[in-house]
C-alpha cells in the first residue's frame, strides 16, 4: 500500500470458501488497519494467518452491545478500523449495520470494499432470472412464521434469495411447495469450495434428493419469480388439481394466484368446476 490509511471504518469482504477469492485491495487494507472487528477471532485469525498478517482483533458479533460499539467508534475516530464477517460481505445477514449507521451519524468516514457474497454467487449459478431479485436473509425457524414470510413475498415480481442451514432445508422446501406451487427452485451449497453444488428443480424433487443425500454446509435457497406468462401458456388446471388434493377451492385458487399472478376470482371459479 502506497499511502497510510486514514482514520475511519473499512468494510472488508472476505472469502466464502476459497481463500483465493480475497481481493488485493482487501489484503492491503487488512495489513494497514490498526484494529480488525470480527465475528469470531478464531475464524478471522485463520484467514489472517493464511495471508501472513498479524493484527489486533476485537470481537463484534450478534451479541455485541453498546459498550463494544462505543469502543470501536472511539477507535475509528482516530485510526483505521476494519470490519469483517466470518465469510462474505459484512452487513449481509450480520450485525454490522448498527456500527455503520452510528459511524456515519458521527461523521466518521466509511469505506466499503467489494468482494465475495454467497447470495450473488448463488444467483449467478442458479439459472433463474437475475435481472431483479430480493434478498430476504434467513427464513424464520417456526413453520407458521416461515409460511407467512413466503406468503408476504409471493407477489414480489423478482427472484427470491434466502440463506438457510442444512438441518432446516427440507422444512424450507416443504414450505415453498405449499405456499409457492409451481415455482422453480435452486439449492446452492458449499459455494467456491471443492464440493460446490447448485441443484435446480422443483421443491418436491429437491426434497427427495436431499432426503437421500443429506446436505452439509451453509446453503442459499433461490426461488424463481411468479410465472409471468399469458394465461394460455400456464397449465392452471394442473396446478389447481394439485392444490385441490389437500386444500379447499378458495385456498387452491389463492395458492395458484400467488404462484402465477393469474386472477384469483377466475381461478376460484375454475377450481369449483374442477372440484
Amino acid at each position: 500500500m502506497d499511502q497510510k490509511l486514514l482514520p475511519g471504518l473499512y468494510i472488508v469482504a472476505t472469502p466464502i470458501g476459497n481463500l483465493g477469492d480475497i481481493t488485493l485491495r482487501a489484503v492491503d487494507v487488512l495489513r494497514g488497519v490498526s484494529t480488525i472487528a470480527c465475528e469470531d477471532t478464531r475464524v478471522t485469525g485463520r484467514l489472517l494467518h493464511h495471508l501472513g498478517i498479524s493484527g489486533r482483533m476485537l470481537r463484534y458479533d450478534d451479541h455485541a452491545g453498546e459498550a463494544e460499539r462505543e469502543r470501536l467508534l472511539g477507535l475509528m475516530a482516530v485510526e483505521p478500523v476494519a470490519l469483517v464477517s466470518d465469510a462474505g460481505t459484512p452487513l449481509i445477514s450480520d450485525p454490522g449495520y448498527r456500527l455503520v449507521r452510528e459511524a456515519k451519524e458521527r461523521g466518521i468516514a466509511v469505506t466499503s470494499l467489494p468482494g465475495p457474497s454467497a447470495a450473488i454467487v448463488a444467483i449467478t449459478l442458479s439459472g433463474l432470472p437475475s435481472d431483479r431479485f430480493l434478498f430476504a436473509g434467513f427464513l424464520p425457524n417456526k413453520a407458521k412464521a416461515r409460511e407467512d414470510t413466503l406468503r408476504e413475498l409471493a407477489a414480489v415480481p423478482a427472484t427470491l434469495v434466502f440463506y438457510e442451514t442444512a438441518p432446516r432445508l427440507e422444512a424450507a422446501l416443504e414450505a415453498v411447495a405449499a405456499v409457492l406451487p409451481g415455482r422453480q427452485v435452486a439449492v446452492a451449497r458449499e459455494l467456491t469450495k471443492k464440493f460446490e453444488e447448485c441443484r435446480p428443480g422443483s421443491p418436491a424433487d429437491l426434497i427427495d434428493h436431499y432426503r437421500a443425500h443429506p446436505p452439509k454446509g451453509e446453503i442459499v435457497l433461490v426461488i424463481g419469480p411468479p410465472v409471468a406468462a399469458p394465461t394460455g401458456e400456464i397449465d392452471a388446471d394442473a396446478l389447481l388439481r394439485a392444490e385441490l388434493q389437500t386444500s379447499k377451492a378458495s385456498q387452491a385458487a389463492a395458492a395458484v394466484a400467488r404462484a402465477t399472478g393469474l386472477d384469483r376470482k377466475v381461478l376460484y371459479a375454475r377450481a369449483l368446476e374442477l372440484k
